[in-house]
C-alpha cells in the first residue's frame, strides 16, 4: 500500500499544479485589472496640488510607442514590482461613459497602465491637438470592464470630455469616432486654426487597430470656479465598471 502511495504522489502533484494553474487563468484577467484600478487610484487627481503638477511638467520622460508592450497579467505584474513614482499632470473625463483617469507625462508601459499618457512633448493643454493614449482592457462575465480606455467603444458624437491640469478645466465636444489602423499616427498632428483633443486606445487588447475619439475645445473654464457638475466628472472613482445605457 506504501508503495502506491509512493508511485502516486508525482501524479497528484501534476494534477494540483493543473488546478492552480487553471485558477490563475480564470482569475487572471480580474486580478490584473484590481492591480490595475489599486494603483490607478494611487493617482487621483484629488491626491495631486497644482504645485506637484507644475513640478511634474519640467521632468523628462520618453515619447517611444515602439517601446510600450501590451497589456498583459505579466506586463502588470512586472509594473507593480517596479514601482516607480509617475508624473502627474492633470486628469481626463467622460462622465457619459464613467472615464475618469489620471494623465501622465510621456508614454512608457507604466503610465499606460494607470492612466492615460501625453503623445507628444510640446503639446499644451487647450492649445492646437493635445492627444492621450491608454491601454485597454477585456470585461469579465459579461460585464464592459471601465480601465483605462475601454469605454471609449461605447463614445459618441456629442459627448463631452474633460481635461484639466488644476488651474483650468477644458471642455471638448466630440466631433469623430474612428476605427483607424495603428499607422495612422497623423491623428496626433496639430491642424491649422483648430483646438482639439485626440483619444487613442485599441480596438481590442492587442489589436492593430485603434480607436481614435476627437472632440473641439468649447469652454475653458478657471479650476476654481467651474460648476459642481464638471466637478464630479473628476471625483469619480478610477476604472469602475461600466455597462452600455448606464
Amino acid at each position: 500500500m506504501e508503495k502506491k502511495k509512493k508511485r502516486r504522489w508525482p501524479l497528484n502533484l501534476v494534477i494540483i499544479l493543473l488546478f492552480l494553474a487553471g485558477i490563475a487563468l480564470i482569475f487572471n484577467s480580474p486580478i490584473r485589472d484590481f492591480i490595475i484600478s489599486q494603483n490607478s487610484s494611487r493617482y487621483h487627481l484629488a491626491k495631486v496640488s497644482r504645485t506637484e503638477i507644475e513640478k511634474n511638467e519640467k521632468k523628462k520622460v520618453s515619447y517611444d510607442f515602439n517601446a510600450v508592450n501590451a497589456l498583459s497579467f505579466q506586463s502588470v505584474l512586472a509594473a507593480q514590482l517596479n514601482d516607480q513614482p509617475l508624473p502627474v499632470i492633470g486628469g481626463v473625463a467622460l462622465p457619459d461613459v464613467n472615464i475618469n483617469l489620471p494623465i501622465f507625462k510621456g508614454v512608457n508601459n507604466t503610465s499606460l497602465m494607470y492612466g492615460a499618457g501625453t503623445m507628444k512633448p510640446d503639446q499644451v493643454m487647450g492649445q492646437g491637438n493635445y492627444a492621450l493614449a491608454s491601454h485597454t482592457s477585456s470585461g469579465f462575465a459579461g460585464i464592459n470592464q471601465g480601465n483605462l480606455f475601454t469605454p471609449l467603444q461605447h463614445v459618441k458624437d456629442g459627448m463631452m470630455i474633460y481635461i484639466t491640469d488644476k488651474a483650468n478645466i477644458y471642455e471638448y465636444k466630440i466631433t469623430s469616432v474612428r476605427v483607424l489602423n495603428r499607422s495612422h499616427i497623423e491623428v496626433i498632428n496639430d491642424q491649422a486654426n483648430r483646438k482639439m483633443v485626440t483619444l487613442v486606445t485599441c480596438e481590442t487588447r492587442g489589436s492593430e487597430d485603434r480607436i481614435i475619439v476627437q472632440g473641439d475645445l468649447t469652454k475653458e473654464i478657471a479650476f476654481s470656479s467651474a460648476p459642481k457638475d464638471v466637478l464630479k466628472a473628476f471625483e469619480l472613482d478610477y476604472n469602475v465598471y461600466y455597462k452600455p445605457g448606464q
